[in-house]
């Protein structure tokens, strides 16, 4: 996923709940939609920036070498200013890009 594409807020906004639950009929259950992507965004997330680093890992057993690069601070502060992936997932959940079922429901 494209993260530096995605159109949501880094900070905290006030939200409608009539809004959120719209969709399902309760906001518990929104929520925890939204919780389950956040999840996996953070993973992702995680993910890429792991690979990444890995680049730069040095693999000595000397603390007292420890360089600092440049491009690794770089990478670094780019994660830092991306929107929490809770934000991106309130963000795709508005829009109506997550898809979910409830296997309880029966559905006609």
């Amino acid at each position: 996923m494209d993260y530096k594409k995605f159109k949501a807020p880094s900070t905290t906004i006030t939200r409608d709940l009539s809004e959120i639950d719209a969709e399902t009929g309760s906001i518990y259950e929104s929520v925890m939609i939204m919780s389950k992507r956040a999840n996996q965004i953070s993973v992702q997330m995680k993910d890429e920036l792991s690979r990444k680093l890995e680049e730069f890992a040095y693999y000595t057993d000397n603390l007292e070498e420890v360089f600092e690069n440049r491009e690794q601070i770089e990478i670094s502060k780019f994660y830092e200013r991306l929107p929490k992936p809770a934000l991106l997932a309130l963000e795709e959940y508005r829009e109506g890009l997550i898809y979910y079922r409830n296997p309880t429901k029966i559905e006609d």
